[in-house]
């Protein structure tokens, strides 16, 4: 095996994986399918993409698109390896989102691939950054998958105003992570919350709160353990995992980087 993918985080119609390839001019070049649509980030290397929408060199920056049960082929003809961080949709999943992107009519993907452009510069990465913190990656696939929709369509990005309906589910979510907080709130089961896909719901949420739905979660979570840190004697191991965090080494990280200092620090001021 020349390529081997590692898992880092999946749900109902995705997943995102890690994928390393070792192939070099010597290798033979197999032609290989598609299990699911696929946005993969070139993080590293460069290699020779051929599919049935056409055929590019990849290298850092671009993304490679590749359809359901399409055929394709990798190859190393002058360099060997590369490294991508692959997006996999199911086509229900992909078909919620770009139904929610405006002037995107069609599910898969017309072309094999699309260069570095500087519209995307700042999601991809974003994406290779999160891609450390698995928690992040669904919001990340919704965003890169959506934005990818934008493009292709050629529609102009336009400034939505969420309407009452929106904004009485967006207020239900909110309501829901306020009483919720410390329990596992995936994107997925806050969308169906609100009972909205959840690629309309990342979008409309992001409108209205000014963040996402993870970094609302995570301000949430944060606020009550300042609170607690004050207002009680409580160990701050205690109230790391009451509020939600799965180990004290993260909270002490994401409280100092948020309020700056640590909470033993924050406390005692």
């Amino acid at each position: 095996m020349t390529a081997t993918a590692h898992l880092l985080a999946s749900g109902p119609g995705w997943r995102v994986s890690d994928i390393v390839c070792t192939a070099g001019p010597d290798d033979r070049v197999f032609e290989e399918e598609h299990p699911q649509h696929c946005i993969a980030i070139v993080r590293s290397g460069s290699f020779r993409y051929r599919s049935t929408q056409g055929s590019a060199v990849l290298a850092p920056g671009s993304l490679l698109l590749g359809n359901r049960g399409a055929c394709f082929e990798c190859g190393h003809e002058h360099a060997a390896g590369d490294r991508c961080l692959a997006f996999q949709f199911e086509p229900a999943y992909l078909e919620g989102i770009v139904a929610a992107v405006p002037g995107a009519r069609r599910t898969g993907f017309a072309r094999a691939h699309l260069p570095p452009l500087s519209a995307l510069a700042g999601l991809v990465a974003e994406a290779e950054i999160v891609a450390d913190y698995p928690e992040r990656l669904e919001e990340t696939a919704l965003r890169l998958a959506g934005a990818v929709a934008s493009l292709l369509s050629g529609a102009k990005p336009g400034v939505e105003t969420p309407g009452a309906r929106d904004q009485c589910r967006i207020t239900r979510a909110l309501r829901h992570v306020e009483a919720h907080c410390e329990e596992v709130l995936p994107l997925g089961a806050l969308a169906r919350q609100a009972a909205m896909s959840p690629y309309h719901f990342l979008r409309t949420f992001r409108a209205l709160v000014g963040m996402t739905p993870h970094q609302y979660v995570l301000r949430t979570r944060l606020h009550r353990a300042a609170l607690l840190l004050r207002r009680t004697g409580l160990p701050v191991a205690s109230i790391a995992f009451d509020c939600g965090f799965g180990d004290l080494s993260t909270f002490n990280r994401r409280f100092k980087r948020v309020m700056g200092e640590s909470p033993s620090d924050y406390r005692g001021a």
